[in-house]
Parts: C-alpha cells; structure tokens; sequence
C-alpha cells in the first residue's frame, strides 16, 4: 500500500473508497490507490504532491493538442453563455453542430455524406454497428447480421463496440462477445507469421483466411468489417503495406461493407489527417473521436457515405422516424470545442509538424532494439509500440504473470513519464505539439524504465 493511500483523510484513500476504475484490477487498486494528476501544460501533468510527468499517451490516445489550449477554453466558455444546451430530434439543430458537420465533410478523406454525432468512440461504433443492419434491412438482406473485426481489436465498451473488439478482458466474466460477432487474426507479421513467409504471403494468407470465414459462414450473412487502420489498443499494430488492398478485395468480392474505427488514428496521428489515408482505405464510414475535440470535451463523429445514407433515409421514411438517438448528440458545447479543435489543426499546420517530429520519435525508440529487452518497435506518425520480449532471437514473450510490461510501466512513472502497457508492448502516443527536445528528454526515461525492468527480469 501506497504511503498516501493508506491515511484515512488522504485523496487516495478517498478514491479508493469512491470509485469504481476502468481497465484497473479493483482489488489491487483498493491497495494500491491512484495517481491523482492536479493540472497540466503543454505535454507534462502534476500530479497533487508536486510531481511532474511528460504524458506519452495523451490521457487516454486523446489530448492531441495538450493541456492549456485557451482557444478551446474560451469556445467552450463563449458557447456555454450562448446556448449551453439542445439537441439534434424532431427536426431540431443548431449553428455551431452545422459548421462542425461542413468541416467534416470537407477534410473527409472519402466521399462523405452526412454525420452521425454521438459521444465518445464507443458510441460511435455502436451506432456504425446499428446503421449496417439498418442498411440491409433496407436492402431486403435482413439475414446479413454478422459482423468481422480482428483478434486484439478495440472497438470500445458498450455492449456491441465490445464484442467488435478482439481484447479477452473485453470478454472475460461478461458474457461476450454477442453470437454474430467474429474475429480473425490481427495483421501483426511479428507476431503471427509462420515461419519463411514473408510479408507478402502473410498478407495473402490472412485475406484467404477472411474469405474462408465469409465462405463458412455463408456470405449473405456477413454485414460489414470493422478495422482500424493501426490498430491501438491491441499494441500498436501496423499492418503490411499490402494488407488493406487484399482484404478490400475480398469484402468487394462479396459485397461487405467498410467501417474504419478511426477513434484513434483521426487528426493528424498518423502523419496525414486520417488514418484512412495512411493505410489506403476506401470504408463506407469513419469512426472518429478523441482527437476531433483533442479530449476537452465528450464527442464523436460517425461519417457516412452516400450509398448508407440514402438507404437510412428511404428506410427511415418506411417506417416513419430514425430510431437512433442519445441525449447529448452534437452537444453544442462539444461541437463548437471540436470545431475550434479542426482550425487549430489547420492554422497550425500540426499535420507538418508531426511528419517532422516522426522522424525523431521512430528513430529514437528504434535505437533501443539493442537493448536486451526489446523485440520490435512499430510506429506511424506519433504514435508506436514497444514489445518488450525473453528472447529476441525466438521472440519468446514472458509469463504474463510476471507483469513485466506493467512492472515497466510503473518504472517509467518513477522516472516521469506515463506510458501504457498493453500486456509486454509499451505503448506511445504523445500530443502532437510534442518538440523535439521534448521527445529525446521521453524516450531518455523510458530508458531509465527499461534498463529497471531488464533488472527485473533477471530475477528470473
């Protein structure tokens, strides 16, 4: 137990008795209670007994712009004085949800045709799993229920976006993934190339993989796969070039519909505004959130294509109302923060500014493969994975219960610096505004965490 958690009157101690923590182990963690993070500036936070910290996930893969960006305070504070609230039902709007929606649709990297609002990322691919049913009930295909994303996906927490997501915590003790929901091996060569196949036939053995799902299930049963371009939460994972062209084939081939979760790779972190771009996809919609608001207020953004939305309205006037909505859909508060977010993105260049920073990101994270522990550093953009391996010549990984990656972790905390461990990978994702200088100082203690943690695992 941690000095601060274990004084009745100390914020961690009431933490502890108070709240229930997500992705936390609850038993540890009434042990062990949090830290408490007081304010932040630029890329660093404070936590309430004076330390500083370089935040290296942006929060939550979200604060893109970091912490005191007093143009999104004083949009905020300007909106809330003007309209503070409505919504988006019965033929309702309002100015700042309408500009938002032009600026989409304008910077799409697709042809786009409306926009869903809803807020978080979560909500945002519970409600693209929605309208792909909804679609084919209008196309008289009502048996095309199933849907296909990949193992190690993330694709949020609601009772749909978790099944779509391939993470056994996810899953574990909740009765899910839901019957319809399926799954097939993640596009990491690293990790799940045999041996003496190189790039190229992976890519085709994991695009024949998918059509045999399709084929065994039976094609006119398959709705629509899910994937985002680099997948985050499942480590970091980059797919090889020629991946995406193989497996939109197969969905072209039977007429399965495309959504890109772009919760995380929207906006800039991947080095073009959207991760749809980078990877060469052509989805029906994108999901995006975090970054459209760069995390100071709750919003997402569904983007819908042409083809969708004209069979959502046609099916919508059958029956005589669109049966989706939630409370704070297109917020107004949000939408003008999520706005003011997009003409900082613009008028900053921030896209140029992280094709200049990828360079000493990924080149510097790769000057520690020698270390002892690091088996594979993959990255876009600012954003990356470090897995941390026994044996770099087989890729041997560690037991999981030796928390090596959460040992690591904690380290790097020691040393200042936030990062996240996704079982043994490290994972990175610094605000965009991230300097050079600032960069060398994180990848400096993530060092410090390594060198620890290989004396960690010499224990053993």
């Amino acid at each position: 137990m941690t000095e601060q958690a274990n004084q009745p009157n100390s914020y961690e101690a009431k933490d502890a008795a108070s709240i229930v923590h997500p992705l936390t182990n609850l038993k540890e963690h009434l042990e062990k209670g949090p830290i408490i993070i007081r304010q932040g500036e630029g890329i660093w936070v404070t936590d309430i007994h004076g330390k500083k910290y370089i935040e290296g996930m942006s929060g939550l893969w979200c604060l893109s712009l970091g912490y005191g960006q007093e143009r999104l305070v004083a949009a905020a504070t300007k909106q809330l004085q003007t309209l503070p609230y409505y919504h988006l039902t019965n033929h309702k709007s309002h100015q700042p949800v309408i500009e938002l929606a032009e600026k989409l649709l304008k910077i799409a990297p697709v042809p786009m045709s409306r926009i869903w609002f809803s807020n978080s990322g979560s909500e945002g691919n519970d409600s693209a799993a929605r309208i792909v049913w909804y679609y084919w009930h209008n196309k008289k295909q009502p048996k095309r229920r199933k849907m296909i994303s990949h193992l190690r996906a993330y694709h949020g927490n609601t009772i749909a976006s978790a099944s779509l997501s391939g993470m056994p915590y996810n899953h574990a003790s909740f009765g899910l993934p839901l019957e319809g929901f399926l799954h097939v091996t993640p596009p990491h060569y690293y990790r799940y190339s045999k041996e003496n196949e190189n790039e190229e036939m992976f890519t085709s053995r994991l695009a024949d993989e998918l059509e045999a799902k399709i084929l065994q299930e039976g094609s006119d049963t398959i709705a629509a796969f899910f994937a985002e371009p680099i997948m985050g939460a499942g480590g970091v994972i980059v797919p090889p070039d020629t991946y995406y062209d193989k497996i939109q084939s197969v969905l072209k081939k039977y007429d399965i519909l495309l959504v890109a979760d772009e919760v995380i790779t929207a906006f800039g972190r991947t080095g073009n505004m959207f991760g749809t771009t980078t990877m060469k996809l052509v989805p029906d919609m994108i999901v995006c959130a975090k970054g459209l608001s760069s995390a100071y207020l709750p919003i997402s953004a569904l983007m819908i294509n042409d083809r969708v939305f004209s069979a959502m309205a046609t099916e919508s006037n059958e029956i005589g109302v669109f049966g989706l909505t939630f409370t704070y859909s297109g917020h107004p508060v949000s939408a003008k923060v999520a706005s003011e977010t997009l003409d900082i993105y613009e008028e900053e260049n921030i896209i140029d500014h992280v094709r200049q920073m990828e360079p000493f990101f990924l080149n510097g994270l790769n000057e520690l493969s020698s270390h002892p522990l690091v088996g594979e550093v993959r990255g876009k953009g600012l954003l990356a994975g470090v897995e941390i391996v026994a044996n770099k010549k087989t890729k041997k990984a560690f037991d999981p219960k030796l928390g090596v990656g959460k040992y690591c972790a904690e380290r790097a905390e020691f040393h200042g610096l936030i990062i996240r461990a996704i079982g043994d990978t490290i994972s990175f994702c610094p605000p965009l505004i991230i300097t050079e200088t600032e960069i060398a100082l994180m990848i400096s203690r993530f060092k410090k965490a390594l060198d620890d943690t290989l004396v960690m695992t010499n224990k053993y």
